[in-house]
């Protein structure tokens, strides 16, 4: 525990510069108060999983039948200006790897902005894997929290790998958070390269909001 509070500290308190967030998995609703904190420490924002195509929706892009929150498409709309006004880079997927459902054999990789109407984005693609690594390259502190895509199947696994794999071979300070995470990190037999990893899903979402968590609060 007392582990955990100081890669928390190093991470969200004085973290060394570049400080890049990747956060990735299905919803925008379950992030935005960690998305709007980040903001404010983060010097580059890097969104994947599904939740990156309520994003791109917001900016008129169409993602054919993939996951996207309408309800917060303003929402998203509201964090990329503030994200441009105090000089965030933001990094949204250019390309994807689509199927029509989870099993179809029928898998493409399309860029971002020309998803078929009937198909839905289920992974980042081989560009956006190398956008990402760019936008990574010179970082000193890392977090990353959600998948980038849905890794339980192995066609649409290279984007959520690939990230393990950046993060592996980092010299950042790299933590890691949230259950699906750190099962892909596991999977892939990295988790001793990455500097910490919390086990603490929803735990995690709230520290990166910057809210004190309560059983800390008892102990002080």
């Amino acid at each position: 525990m007392k582990k955990e509070l100081i890669s928390f500290q190093r991470l969200l308190l004085n973290p060394k510069k570049p400080f890049v967030a990747v956060i990735g998995g299905a919803k925008v609703s379950d992030k935005i108060g960690a998305l709007k904190n980040l903001l404010s420490i983060a010097d580059k924002l890097i969104i994947g999983g599904a939740m990156a195509f309520t994003f791109l929706e917001a900016q008129g892009i169409k993602t054919g039948k993939s996951i996207v929150e309408r309800a917060y498409l303003g929402v998203a709309n509201e964090i990329l200006e503030e994200a441009k006004k105090i000089g965030v880079k933001v990094y949204l997927p250019v390309d994807c790897v689509v199927a029509k459902s989870l099993d179809d054999t029928d898998i493409r990789i399309v860029p971002a902005y020309e998803i078929p109407d009937d198909y839905v984005a289920f992974d980042i693609g081989p560009a956006t894997i190398t956008l990402f690594a760019e936008a990574l390259s010179d970082a000193r502190t890392i977090v990353w929290n959600g998948p980038m895509g849905v890794f339980e199947k192995e066609q649409f696994s290279k984007g959520t790998f690939s990230m393990v794999s950046i993060l592996a071979n980092s010299t950042a300070f790299t933590v890691v958070g949230g259950g699906d995470t750190d099962v892909a990190i596991s999977k892939a037999g990295e988790q001793y390269r990455i500097s910490y990893i919390s086990t603490g899903g929803g735990a995690f979402l709230e520290v990166l909001e910057g809210k004190e968590l309560p059983g800390i609060a008892a102990l002080r």
